[in-house]
């Protein structure tokens, strides 16, 4: 029987990504005591806020088919809070709604890319930046995000790599896995190469509420000179420790949305509308986890790179933003596979090896900061041991 040029075009990059991942898991469920730091899960439970305004939504029927776009309410919310961050008028009809970032960006990357074309994203990336580009049939063309910039895109990268093809930018800011987060110059020069090829921006911004102190986020949104180019994605997903109920959004030109609107509708006519209503409850309420998540992954941050840059070779990337930390390796002569597979065996503790996310951290780990500080006291004594073990045999 044959299949579509999709399925080929998605067929490497199905879940070997997340073998280590799922190795950890089987041993755990053995009873081995494994500390698993390789996903980024929100570390707390649903508000319960949020959970009763689902329910309520659920014993007052709120379980009818919804508007294409969303639900008038959450759709109005969004256009608010949206003015209030980013200082421009937004109405209900810029935003559509989605089961999530992923759903939201798929449908957005329909919409700007196909086949023939090219969409720039850093490397390293979010694992499924791939496959959203590939399935539209256009070509990931990767732009290195370099240590030496804080794993931040710089333009003159970005410039280097525009071909008659390209059609999109795909940015993440803050950045996952690394924590980075675009300062406002580099925005406005990425935006003028945006301006200057006829491109749009696309920016994920799911981690915006996990900030953390000291340090502030731009959006490409509040750049004026580019508003009818870029198109943001995001969620309740981080911000509101809400990953499984899937409700998220993408902003952008009003023009844009209507012609995408028929792509939306054919994926799901719009979203629930029981977590619509909780979802604009969460949009209007505001986050009552989400400075406690961020104060506590920055604490963990700042103890994992302060106690192996002391008593280890190894280097730690520290982030500005987000659930995760990356550990340079290299100064112990391993790749990150190596790394990370044999940090599994001998010292039990779960990390994702760089590769999973481009071809740009083959040195690199990336270790989950969602772990509670008994877990990642643990981990951090396990690392630390192995690491020096590393280095005596190589002595």
């Amino acid at each position: 029987m044959k299949t579509t040029s999709i399925t080929r075009r998605l067929a490497d990059l199905g879940g070997a990504k997340w073998d280590l991942h799922t190795a950890a898991r089987e041993r755990l469920d053995r009873g081995e005591q494994i500390v698993e730091m390789t996903i980024g899960e929100p570390d707390v439970s649903l508000p319960d806020a949020l959970k009763r305004s689902a329910i309520d939504g659920l014993e007052a029927g709120r379980t009818q088919y919804s508007n294409g776009r969303g639900e008038n309410g959450l759709r109005e919310a969004l256009a608010e809070i949206y003015y209030t961050r980013r200082g421009r008028r937004f109405d209900r009809d810029n935003v559509l709604c989605f089961p999530g970032t992923q759903t939201a960006l798929y449908a957005v990357m329909q919409g700007v890319a196909e086949v023939g074309d090219e969409v720039l994203v850093g490397d390293p990336l979010y694992a499924t930046y791939e496959g959203v580009i590939r399935a539209t049939g256009a070509e990931m063309v990767s732009v290195p995000l370099k240590p030496e910039h804080g794993f931040r895109m710089q333009a003159v990268d970005i410039e280097a790599r525009v071909t008659s093809r390209t059609r999109a930018i795909l940015l993440n800011t803050p950045h996952n896995p690394t924590g980075a987060i675009l300062r406002p110059a580099e925005l406005e020069a990425i935006a003028e190469i945006a301006l200057k090829h006829d491109l749009w921006l696309i920016s994920d911004e799911v981690y915006e509420d996990l900030v953390f102190d000291g340090n502030s986020f731009t959006s490409p949104l509040a750049l004026p000179n580019i508003a009818d180019r870029v198109i943001a994605v995001s969620s309740i997903s981080k911000s509101h420790a809400a990953p499984g109920l899937r409700s998220g959004w993408a902003i952008g030109p009003r023009a844009f949305m209507d012609a995408l609107l028929p792509v939306s509708e054919t994926m799901l006519f719009g979203n629930q509308p029981f977590i619509a209503d909780m979802t604009e409850h969460a949009i209007r309420a505001g986050s009552p986890v989400a400075a406690g998540m961020r104060h506590r992954f920055a604490r963990r941050a700042k103890y994992l790179a302060d106690r192996l840059e002391a008593e280890t070779a190894l280097r730690v990337h520290r982030p500005e933003a987000g659930m995760f930390a990356l550990v340079d390796v290299s100064p112990l002569g391993m790749d990150c596979d190596s790394f990370a597979w044999a940090l599994l065996d001998k010292a039990g503790v779960a990390v994702m090896p760089g590769s999973s996310f481009g071809a740009h951290l083959t040195h690199w780990v990336r270790l989950a900061l969602t772990v509670d500080d008994v877990a990642m006291t643990q981990a951090v004594d396990r690392i630390s041991e192995f690491a020096r073990s590393v280095s005596v045999a190589a002595e």
